[in-house]
């Protein structure tokens, strides 16, 4: 097996390095209903060096779960690109915006609304940075590396492991760590998780709109690079009942105000607000996420808020660091592996920084359920 899938790469190969003849293919790349992504490519005629180069373009709504089958042209509108790491040359993969016929944004667009308050509030220049928690599965959907019919040793050498029976699939990480790093994107670091077979990597510091942009990409990256290896990619928050670690996308948040100094009043304001929104926040964290906030394996209670220095297991961590110096960032560790981040980028602008006009985050997760 291993010899034919050599040979299919070779074959492959020598196509790839074929001279494209100054065309350039854009692989357009777009969150469908389910919060799955979905891509498909078209050829441009030359180099692309800004956004409003890049042509609009449409897909059948009806088949994404975006769209009736009577009236189905969804409408692909660029927001942000990258070089591709698959076709590499002047190739690029766009992240686009899904737009109704009439110009309204799709109602599973939730960076439209994200980008408002963003904007709104630019002079804050907010940060995140976000860790991405995911776990492998194998093309049967059983844990990857694990012993067929059976379970690994307890949690407790995995994390950060090293070493054979400690740590699996190396070597597709280190292949999607360099074609985030290929595609320009902030990736700021990776390691294997708690569980075996669950691993992380982290994005940011982006500020605003930025944030939500580059995970989703690094997301199509992953699953693009796992499809290569016949890996499944899970962002289920729990996807193995029992005692073991849930998946989560911790979000680190700062504003110009946190990271001066005496910044820590900011932050302590920040935790109050978040206090007073919770269901708000915990509606918009993800799907399932009550399988994976229970009070045990590192998180707070679903039920409850609560805040705390170096506390893994409170709503709210402040890092060590930050409570001696005084000033910097806080981490919210409620947000499940599989949330939408211009939702939770969104709503938490919007508690922090102030609601702006016609644009409630809270409303977004029950506008996709009309």
């Amino acid at each position: 097996m291993a010899d034919i899938e050599m040979e299919k790469t070779h074959i492959l190969q020598k196509y790839l390095d074929l001279d494209q003849r100054g065309k350039v293919i854009a692989e357009y790349v777009w969150i469908d209903g389910t919060g799955n992504l979905r891509s498909k490519g078209r050829t441009l005629n030359k180099k692309v060096t800004s956004i409003d180069q890049l042509p609009e373009w449409n897909f059948d709504g009806s088949s994404t779960n975006q769209a009736p089958g009577n009236d189905s042209d969804v409408y692909l509108k660029p927001a942000a690109f990258y070089p591709d790491p698959f076709r590499r040359g002047d190739n690029i993969v766009v992240l686009a915006e899904c737009f109704n016929n009439d110009g309204t944004p799709n109602k599973f667009n939730h960076r439209h609304e994200a980008a408002k308050l963003f904007q709104a509030h630019e002079s804050e220049e907010i940060w995140f940075g976000l860790e991405q928690e995911y776990t492998l599965f194998d093309q049967y959907d059983q844990v990857y590396g694990w012993p067929k019919g059976g379970f690994p040793a307890p949690q407790g050498p995995y994390y950060c492991g090293v070493g054979a029976g400690r740590v699996h699939a190396r070597d597709l990480i280190e292949a999607h760590y360099r074609a985030c790093l290929y595609a320009g994107l902030e990736i700021s670091g990776i390691n294997a998780e708690v569980m075996p077979s669950q691993w992380e990597f982290q994005v940011g510091p982006c500020t605003g709109i930025k944030m939500g942009d580059e995970l989703w990409m690094a997301r199509y990256l992953l699953h693009r690079v796992a499809e290569e290896f016949g890996v499944k990619i899970s962002f289920h928050p729990k996807p193995l009942k029992g005692d073991w670690n849930g998946a989560g996308c911790h979000t680190n948040v700062s504003t110009k105000n946190m990271r001066a100094p005496g910044g820590m009043k900011y932050i302590d304001e920040a935790i109050d607000k978040l206090a007073k929104r919770h269901s708000e926040h915990i509606k918009l964290y993800g799907t399932d996420n009550e399988m994976r906030l229970t009070g045990r394996h590192e998180t707070a209670s679903m039920t409850s808020f609560s805040s705390g220095v170096a506390n893994r297991g409170a709503s709210i961590r402040i890092p060590r660091s930050v409570a001696k110096e005084g000033y910097g960032y806080f981490e919210d560790r409620r947000p499940a592996s599989n949330i939408d981040p211009y939702l939770v980028t969104g709503i938490m602008c919007e508690t922090i920084c102030g609601a702006i006009e016609n644009a409630d985050m809270s409303k977004e997760f029950d506008r996709e359920s009309q």
